[in-house]
């Protein structure tokens, strides 16, 4: 029998997402992912009348990959996905997950590599770029158990989350906090053992409604490279490349990461380490997802929490580019609701948000209780 909320998952995902045509090529990338989502996905796909690619892939033997490449398996890999991606005018990718952490032990080096060779020139650059493109994870038991929380149950809330949420709606309440981003200078960010300011003038600002991410929820700009100044201590724990952190806490001086700690202060200083733009910020963005409250160590829920910001060391996005360029990317979360210990961002020296809550007027619509009224 068929499992109607796969069914239509599949359709959002095609008909919504990646808006996808008659005569289109769209590559779906799946990792650890049962074969009847995929295959919702390849019906939907001809339903429409494009030209669906299927790439599988499985975690554990991209571990054997990743931690034996060298420079010239990693350049060839990079070069065959790179000419498929080309060929795409869309793109999904779905990751499941047996393990979290299972490439926690490839060397640094190896990682590297893969960034720089891989998945910079296929992602970072073609598929970001040149194709409509979403990605999400697959719910499995290795997440529920991450998110403390039963299997069944995960799934509910994982298909509440991603095929019920009425993005279109959504879309139309974060105008109002686009336009104010994109006429702001100066932001600061307040919470416990966080006093960060910068500014975002002339960037462009970007919402996220359900046409690359699954969950969504955030708008999403970046600081003026050089303009960051002050503390930022993230109250998310983070899983970066199988690597897991908690308490992360940064120190900036002119845009550049002066000091960093954390649960791991060697690794996390490792990545940082990754070039010179590691250590500056390629996205701010802000968070309102009403189903998401609370971490599950898996960023794309918890980069999309109600009441959160994330603020991210790393290559910016073209579409709000402040011109770093890095081999990472790495979404840290702080949350801003009563039960993490509040905070306000502040734009232009107005109150904006308050413990989570939008306090302005125009903003008030993208509040938990609005967005589920």
């Amino acid at each position: 029998m068929k499992d109607v909320r796969i069914e239509k998952l599949a359709r959002n995902l095609i008909r919504y997402s990646t808006r996808l045509k008659a005569g289109e090529n769209v590559l779906i990338e799946a990792f650890d992912v049962p074969a009847d989502f995929v295959q919702a996905l390849v019906r939907e796909a001809r339903e429409v009348g494009a030209n669906p690619v299927v790439l599988l892939k499985d975690n554990r033997i991209l571990r054997e990959i990743y931690r034996l490449g060298d420079e010239a398996s990693m350049r060839l890999a990079g070069e065959l996905e790179r000419h498929w991606m080309e060929r795409m005018q869309a793109y999904i990718g779905v990751r499941g997950a047996e393990n979290s952490t299972e490439l926690s032990d490839v060397p640094q080096a190896r990682m590297n590599l893969y960034q720089k060779l891989w998945w910079n020139p296929v992602h970072s650059q073609q598929r970001v770029n040149h194709t409509r493109w979403v990605v999400l994870r697959y719910p499995t038991p290795s997440m529920a158990q991450q998110a403390n929380m039963s299997t069944e149950a995960f799934e509910d809330f994982f298909f509440d989350v991603c095929a019920n949420l009425d993005y279109s709606r959504m879309s139309e309440a974060m105008t109002p906090l686009q336009k104010r981003m994109m006429a702001t200078d100066r932001v600061r960010l307040v919470a416990k053992d966080t006093d960060l300011s910068f500014s975002i003038k002339g960037i462009p600002a970007i919402k996220c409604d359900g046409l690359r991410n699954i969950p969504d929820g955030e708008v999403y700009t970046s600081p003026v490279r050089n303009s960051v100044n002050g503390i930022i201590s993230y109250n998310t724990p983070t899983i970066y490349q199988g690597v897991p952190f908690d308490d992360i806490r940064l120190e900036f001086k002119d845009g550049k990461i002066v000091k960093a700690t954390s649960s791991d202060t060697e690794r996390l200083n490792e990545f940082l380490d990754t070039d010179e733009g590691a250590r500056y910020i390629g996205e701010f963005a802000i968070g309102f997802n009403p189903y998401i409250t609370r971490p599950m160590k898996d960023i794309l829920f918890d980069e999309k929490i109600a009441g959160s910001i994330h603020f991210t060391p790393g290559q910016a996005y073209e579409i709000a580019d402040n011109g770093n360029r890095s081999q990472i990317h790495w979404d840290m979360v702080l949350i801003q609701t009563p039960e993490y210990g509040g905070g306000e961002i502040w734009f232009d020296d107005v109150l904006v948000r308050k413990d989570g809550l939008f306090v302005v007027d125009e903003l008030k619509p993208l509040n938990p209780a609005a967005l589920l009224g």
